[in-house]
């Protein structure tokens, strides 16, 4: 090992380096040559380390070497943080568990500000505190997971192995799934190993099990299971009555890629969806709807949002990227109407319906691309008072950003996956005119570098 490493490392070498702080996304950093003088250690040639955290001493492999940064992965921890504790859960899918929990909300409320401000260039709004979860654990109402074969080839279900696309580690119980969606993971695999089922090679691209979906109502108890395969014949006689959920679905997915949307679906027993409550209502979700994984949570985040927009009672609510209607339908009991607008027409279906599930006549859905639809909605209802938008992680693009300006809301409430794509975005409409008055951070994921939050932009 070479601990007296150049400046900017080769690939595949090992060093040893002291973390030094977080980087969004769950690595950390650590920093070669560093300015001594300097209290941070900034100035140093950076290098971003998987599976390390603030305050370790790793031993560590780059795997990747840049012109501005590298990145490596722990191959050992030789002084551990002071900040470590004891993993409870032995898969993926927890990195910062080594973390205490209140470390890690500080972590997150610490990288939404400054993201909105070294990257945003913004100042003046109040950041308040952060939401912490309710569950620590045994959160999650819907879980993915992957097929493959072990080392003695035996069928395994559980996730991708830190750093691989094709190794899949199996899991026994998974901490951050209840009881009954582990259970119905476990009778799913033992049904498809009695049958000599194979999994779906990676790499040769042959082979039949690919992933297996599990989905909770929390509130309801309802549970549904999809099982996504190749697009091979299979006899799945038998396979509903042995998962016994309230929902059972197939799906069959052509090609290579690795994916859980899209294919062609069969309900094999129940209905296409199950049913959840979220602040009083009720919901429809279909097997491939989007809907908040943490649903203790989700309320908090859009009670969040309520707070941000309010609502008197007579105000005209654009919903852009709606999915099924879940903030927009929680506004409405405070809203005069409410306009949604998602690209995905079956999202737009579960939408409409759920409105009338919940006896609600002052909104309604439509599908289309927000890019394009958003001049004809506002020629169609009128320009609004109030705009939410919950974007995917990408954030919003600049040509969206723009018809969200010609629509020229009085108050925009930005429920945000992703504080390194809001903070553009927020900066994109300061320079309009808005005013970015107030942002909360949401922990809908505990034990994962992952943060949501809502910002509140007003007319200056």
């Amino acid at each position: 090992m070479d601990v007296t490493a150049p400046t900017k490392p080769q690939r595949g070498q090992e060093l040893e380096l002291r973390i030094d702080s977080v980087a969004f996304g769950g690595n950390g950093i650590a920093r070669l040559d560093a300015d001594p003088q300097s209290p941070s250690g900034a100035g140093g040639y950076v290098v971003f380390v998987s599976g390390a955290v603030p305050g370790d001493l790793v031993r560590a492999v780059v795997t990747k070497r840049k012109k501005a940064y590298a990145e490596a992965r722990t191959l050992e921890v030789l002084e551990p943080s002071p900040d470590r504790v004891a993993p409870l859960a032995e898969h993926a899918g927890a990195p910062w568990q080594v973390l205490p929990y209140e470390r890690q909300l500080e972590i997150k409320a610490q990288q939404v500000d400054d993201a909105l401000r070294r990257i945003g260039k913004l100042d003046g709004y109040a950041l308040e505190p952060i939401i912490p979860a309710v569950e620590q654990w045994r959160y999650r109402n819907k879980l993915e997971y992957s097929f493959g074969t072990d080392d003695e080839g035996r069928l395994v279900c559980g996730f991708h192995a830190p750093g691989s696309w094709e190794r899949i580690e199996h899991i026994e119980d998974c901490l951050l799934a209840s009881e009954a969606g582990n259970e119905a993971r476990r009778r799913a695999l033992a049904w498809c190993r009695e049958r000599g089922l194979s999994a779906y090679d990676r790499r040769a691209h042959v082979g039949l099990l690919r992933n297996l979906v599990v989905r909770e109502g929390r509130r309801t108890g309802q549970l549904q299971v999809r099982l996504v395969t190749s697009d091979d014949e299979v006899d799945l006689d038998g396979f509903a009555e042995a998962v016994g959920a309230d929902s059972v679905v197939w799906t069959r997915v052509a090609g290579v890629g690795e994916t859980t949307m899209g294919g062609m679906s069969e309900v094999l027993a129940g209905s296409v969806g199950i049913d959840e409550e979220l602040g009083g209502q009720r919901f429809r979700i279909s097997s491939e709807a989007f809907f908040q994984t943490n649903t203790e949570m989700a309320e908090r985040l859009y009670g969040i949002a309520g707070e941000y927009a309010g609502l008197q009672g007579w105000e005209r609510v654009f919903d852009l990227f709606c999915g099924i209607g879940t903030i927009g339908l929680s506004l409405a009991p405070r809203a005069g109407e409410v306009w949604g607008l998602e690209i995905v027409e079956e999202a737009i279906a579960d939408a409409i319906a759920n409105a009338r599930l919940n006896e609600i006549e002052n909104a309604r859905f439509f599908a289309g691309d927000v890019r394009l639809a958003l001049r004809e909605l506002v020629e169609q209802a009128g320009r609004p008072d109030l705009l939410v938008v919950d974007p995917p992680r990408s954030g919003l693009s600049q040509k969206v950003v723009r018809r969200i300006i010609e629509a020229n809301p009085k108050r925009i409430v930005y429920v945000s996956c992703n504080p390194t794509t809001l903070a553009p975005n927020a900066a994109q409409l300061v320079e309009e005119g808005y005013a970015l008055r107030r942002v909360r951070p949401v922990d809908m994921f505990p034990q994962t570098p992952h943060i949501e939050c809502v910002a509140l932009l007003e007319r200056a």
